[in-house]
C-alpha cells in the first residue's frame, strides 16, 4: 500500500508541476505567401502558441478549396484560406473562426508582347487562372468590368505553380494569380508583364477578406484548442502589426518558404495588417460582419453561391470576442 500511496503522489506531482501534460499537436494548413504566413510564423516564433501549450506543425498548400479538402480528410486540424475559397465556408464546408486581413494580393496579369493593354484587349487570348480560388475571383471581376464573358476568352484553368510556369513560358497570354506569384512573373519579364487590375480595382463591389477557417464538427470538440489557438494568432497579429516588425515577420516567412528576404519583403504591402484590438472590435460592432455580407453578396451575384446565408452561420464570432478576454 506504502509503494502504491508513493506512486500515486509521485503522479500528482508530476502533474501539478505541469510535467506530465503534452502539448497539444494541431496540423495547420498554409500557403507559401506572406499574407498566408505573418500572424502563424510569428506566434511559432514569439512563442506564443507554446505559451498556449499548442505545438504548431505547418502544412503547405496550394490553395483554399484544398486545404478545405484537406481538412475534411482528418490530415489538417485548421488553416487559412484566401478569398476565393469563401464561398465553401458559405455554402456550409467549413467555418471562419479568425479574420486575417483585408487583402490586395490578387492580380491579373497580362503581357505587352501579346499586344494587351487593357483588361478589353483579353478577348480571345489565352488567361490562366486557378479554379474555386480568389484567381477565378478576380479573373471574373475583370471580365465583368471589360462587359466580357468566359466565352470571349481562351480560359485556361490550372494549379497555382503552373500558372506562373505557362505565364513565364509564354504558353499563356495572361493569367489571375496572387502574390508572391505575381512578383515572380514580373521580374522575371524583363518588362513584358504587368498587372492590368487587382483587387483595389474592384473596391467598389466586393471586399477580398482572408481567414482562419476550421470544420464545424472540430470545433465542436475541440472548441478549447481552437480558442487558443486564436489567443495565440491576437499576440501575434499584435507584434506583426507594427511597421517597425515587418523585417523580422518577413524574414520567418521566408525562412518558412525557403525564400529570400527582399521576396518576402515586397508583400508586405498586400494587405493593412491588423492588430488583435481591430479584430475584437470589428466582430463586436458588426464592421466584419459587414465585410463578410458584402463578400456573399458579390459572391450571389457571380452565381458561385446560390442564396443569402446569415453571416452567423458560417462565421464564429463569439470566438473572435472571446479571444480577446
Amino acid at each position: 500500500m506504502k509503494k502504491i500511496f508513493a506512486l500515486v503522489m509521485t503522479l500528482v506531482l508530476v502533474c501539478s508541476c505541469g510535467l506530465a501534460l503534452a502539448d497539444t499537436k494541431l496540423n495547420i494548413a498554409y500557403m507559401p505567401n506572406y499574407a498566408s504566413l505573418w500572424s502563424v510564423v510569428t506566434g511559432i516564433n514569439q512563442g506564443y502558441f507554446a505559451e498556449e501549450g499548442l505545438d504548431i506543425q505547418l502544412v503547405e498548400f496550394a490553395d483554399g478549396p484544398t486545404i478545405i479538402a484537406a481538412m475534411e480528410s482528418g490530415s489538417i486540424d485548421m488553416g487559412y484560406i484566401g478569398p476565393g475559397a469563401h464561398k465553401l465556408c458559405i455554402n456550409g464546408r467549413a467555418k471562419i473562426f479568425a479574420l486575417s486581413q483585408i487583402g490586395d494580393a490578387d492580380h491579373v496579369l497580362a503581357s505587352k508582347k501579346a499586344g494587351i493593354s487593357t483588361i478589353t484587349d483579353l478577348k480571345g487570348k489565352k488567361v490562366g487562372y486557378s479554379s474555386g480560388t480568389s484567381s477565378e475571383m478576380i479573373l471574373k471581376y475583370a471580365l465583368e468590368e471589360a462587359n466580357m464573358t468566359w466565352d470571349d476568352i481562351q480560359a485556361f484553368e490550372m494549379d497555382a505553380s503552373a500558372l506562373v510556369t505557362a505565364m513565364m513560358s509564354g504558353s499563356i497570354d495572361a493569367c489571375a494569380c496572387w502574390s508572391p506569384s505575381t512578383t515572380t512573373i514580373i521580374n522575371a519579364s524583363d518588362g513584358d508583364v504587368f498587372s492590368l487590375c487587382s483587387n483595389k480595382t474592384f473596391a467598389h463591389r466586393t471586399v477580398t477578406p482572408a481567414s482562419w477557417i476550421v470544420l464545424s464538427g472540430y470545433h465542436e470538440k475541440n472548441a478549447d484548442t481552437v480558442l487558443k489557438f486564436t489567443r495565440a494568432l491576437y499576440k501575434a497579429m499584435d507584434f506583426g502589426s507594427k511597421p517597425e516588425n515587418f523585417e523580422q515577420v518577413a524574414q520567418w516567412v521566408a525562412d518558412q518558404c525557403a525564400t529570400d528576404l527582399q521576396t518576402a519583403l515586397n508583400q508586405t504591402g498586400d494587405a493593412a495588417w491588423p492588430a488583435s484590438a481591430e479584430i475584437i472590435a470589428g466582430a463586436q460592432d458588426g464592421t466584419i460582419e459587414g465585410y463578410y455580407k458584402v463578400q456573399q453578396d458579390a459572391f450571389i451575384a457571380s452565381g458561385a453561391v446560390a442564396g443569402e446565408v446569415p453571416v452567423s452561420d458560417y462565421v464564429l464570432f463569439d470566438v473572435m470576442i472571446e479571444a480577446g478576454k
